[in-house]
């Protein structure tokens, strides 16, 4: 027996330290690879089904290992679980020494400087954010780490956290008068002095690979990194290797040099006007865009005339405002900073408008509308020479793990996006067994996705499903329009038919309170658009049912997406068979992925779209799912639900195969 083996097993250290530990062979296994690669500094691609454990595969082997380790997170709240639960866990069970840290980005520290000025100067939308206001000044009096995630008597989204973090742009650095009590600084240092510091996608790319803030020193210190959840890699990388300048950063910025110019040139008044120019070219701007939760090429959004002029407007307000920072910022560190960040405002939107990263790199120029704010983005349309540049220098291992990456085993999409070409792959499935514990349907009858009343398709193929599984359900939808619509007609059912399932809907709450109260009613139906296909866990009986309206392609019209399918098509490869088809397999396993979370978990996964069934590409798609049982008749869904009741006939009396 190996000492993998040997720690893995039922009478060893991970048995003896956690409650209802079990041993795996996938588990093993998997971190037998993972120690392999550390020990060789080498590239490990690894796709774990749900239940195989890889967050303890991965943590056996970092902390055995001796070097320092940096864990890379999708989720802010599987960070704080690997950090506050699993790692110390691990950490005591194996009796090693190894310290650890948390490391998050600065927005989730409470800053001493900024909340002086706030508490002094900040004008808040409301009397409760002003409580809240004052509330956080209490916390600030008691906490040690400045974590805004400990400070329980203020929501995580209220304004008056705006006031009292810092961002990048307005950090004052080591000329901040509160540098010695700084609480990022604090956590940075800790970090550095680590064996173990687990960070977030985000904040590695920001921080890290970008070296913002003096954080270059953690990556080459470090032996081992390791990405969890790494289906997400891709997108955030896009999102970091590229630039963005949104309308809520000016506004940002006309709010702190009005600030700052209250507390050091309350004599210049020309500064406030400017500031509140600045603020309304901002605000104009966004508005100059019809909609919202769009996204559009720069040459589409240039249609209207508006959008243009708008930019003209905002390009001189950023030019007024530096005349007049210009001439103030000797009197205060802060003034300083504002000008600084003016002028990188204007380099960047000069930037944009030209079309131009700055670093020859191809790039996309589009423009992304939300409800209250709009960005203008350059994203390149290759981030593998990038990212590769990035895993060059020191020698270091890199695991990249998650449940999903590949297609079927195939994992040359993934390789190929962030340029892994020499990386090991591997794969376990879960130990779950879906075949007797689940079912996939889909339904016959339905109409083309695209069709003008697609949406009540989906409900009436759903309803008795719904109906059968006692609400206990969640409906995935591929965008807000059919997510609303979908909710709309839901409740139009629960109505006619007098059934009291209660029905909510995302953005009702915060994610957490929504999936809190899903779990505690145990009958709702929970309508969801894209933040609910991953990184939910709902155990047991609350969450029955996944139905899943479309098959998750991307829009082909999104700006990013069709400057890809560009590059591709002129480069001679197929972009759907290459690049959509891989990406909506591994969105559909994340969806697929949140019925069945523990081992005595049962349910049913419906997919509407017909193209599962119509279209040769969807055997594809569902022989990357998990091995359900499958079928096309309500029936036997129907039948599945009966069974788990004790009211009706055993499921193994009922065909339940797809077509093949």
């Amino acid at each position: 027996m190996t000492d993998l083996e040997r720690i893995f097993s039922t009478e060893g250290p991970l048995a003896v330290a956690i409650e209802g530990f079990r041993a795996r062979p996938q588990q093993v296994a998997m971190a037998a690879r993972i120690a392999t690669a550390i020990g060789t500094n080498g590239v490990l691609v690894a796709e774990a089904g749900t239940g195989t454990g890889k967050t303890f595969a991965y943590l056996v082997p970092a902390l055995l290992s001796g070097g320092k380790v940096i864990i890379s997170t999708g989720t802010k709240t599987l960070q704080d679980q690997l950090f506050k639960r699993d790692l110390p866990t691990v950490r005591d069970a194996l009796g090693v020494g190894a310290s650890i840290a948390l490391l998050k980005g600065r927005a989730n520290y409470l800053c001493p400087y900024h909340l002086e000025r706030s508490l002094s100067a900040a004008r808040l939308a409301s009397r409760e954010e002003a409580a809240h206001l004052r509330k956080i000044a209490r916390f600030a009096e008691r906490t040690h780490s400045g974590d805004k995630a400990e400070c329980i008597d203020v929501p995580e989204d209220s304004a008056a956290w705006m006031v009292a973090t810092s961002t990048r742009e307005n950090c004052l650095g080591q000329e901040c008068p509160h540098v010695k009590s700084c609480f990022v600084i604090a956590a940075r240092q800790e970090a550095l002095v680590a064996d173990v510091v687990v960070v977030n996608h985000h904040l590695f790319f920001a921080d890290v690979m970008l070296k913002d803030d003096g954080m270059g020193e953690l990556l080459p210190a470090c032996n081992t990194v390791i990405f969890d959840e790494a289906h997400q890699l891709p997108e955030v990388a896009g999102l970091f290797f590229g630039e963005s300048v949104s309308t809520s950063q000016i506004i940002d910025l006309a709010r702190d040099t009005r600030m700052e110019g209250l507390a050091a040139a309350k004599d210049y008044a020309p500064l406030q006007d400017s500031a509140a120019r600045l603020d309304k070219a901002a605000r104009d701007l966004r508005l100059a865009v019809k909609g919202e939760n769009l996204r559009l090429t720069a040459t589409r959004a240039a249609e209207d005339t508006a959008f243009d002029a708008a930019l003209d407007g905002l390009q001189e307000s950023l030019v007024d405002l530096d005349k007049h920072l210009e001439s103030q910022a000797a009197r205060a560190e802060g003034l300083a900073n504002c000008l600084r960040r003016t002028q990188e405002m204007q380099l960047a939107l000069k930037r944009w408008r030209g079309g131009d990263k700055g670093e020859g790199d191809e790039v996309v120029q589009w423009v992304e509308v939300y409800s209250q704010a709009l960005s203008l983005n350059l994203t390149p349309l290759d981030i593998a020479p990038i990212f590769q540049r990035q895993m060059e220098g020191h020698p270091r291992a890199w695991i990249f793990a998650s449940a999903t990456l590949a297609v079927g085993n195939n994992f040359s999409h993934y390789c190929g996006e962030l340029g892994l070409d020499n990386a090991e792959t591997a794969s376990w499935g879960s130990p779950f067994d879906y075949e007797k514990n689940s079912l996939l349907c889909a339904p016959q009858g339905m109409p083309d996705p695209n069709s003008a009343l697609y949406q009540e398709a989906v409900v009436a193929a759903a309803w008795p499903a719904i109906r059968a599984s006692a609400g206990r359900a969640f409906v995935l939808c591929t965008s807000l329009r059919a997510m609303r619509r979908i909710r709309e007609l839901l409740q139009e059912k629960l109505e006619g038919e007098g059934l009291d399932f209660p029905l909510l809907m995302q953005g009702d709450g915060t994610k957490t309170a929504l999936l809190d109260r899903f779990r505690y009613l145990g009958n709702a139906i929970l309508v969801a658009s894209q933040s609910f296909w991953e990184g939910v866990d709902v155990r047991g009986e609350a969450l029955s049912l996944v139905v899943i309206d479309k098959l998750p392609f991307a829009p082909p019209d999104d700006p990013v997406l069709a400057a890809r399918i560009d590059k591709l098509r002129a480069a001679g490869r197929n972009p759907f068979m290459d690049y959509q088809l891989p990406r909506a397999v591994i969105s559909m396993k994340q969806g697929a992925g949140r019925l069945i979370r523990d081992e005595s978990d049962r349910g049913v996964l419906m997919i509407c779209d017909p193209r599962l069934i119509d279209k040769p590409y969807g055997k594809a798609i569902w022989r990357s799912l998990p091995a359900m049982r499958r079928t096309r008749e309500i029936a036997d869904v129907e039948a599945f639900f009966a069974r788990e009741t004790g009211a009706g006939e055993s499921l193994e009396c009922v065909p339940v195969e797809l077509l093949p």
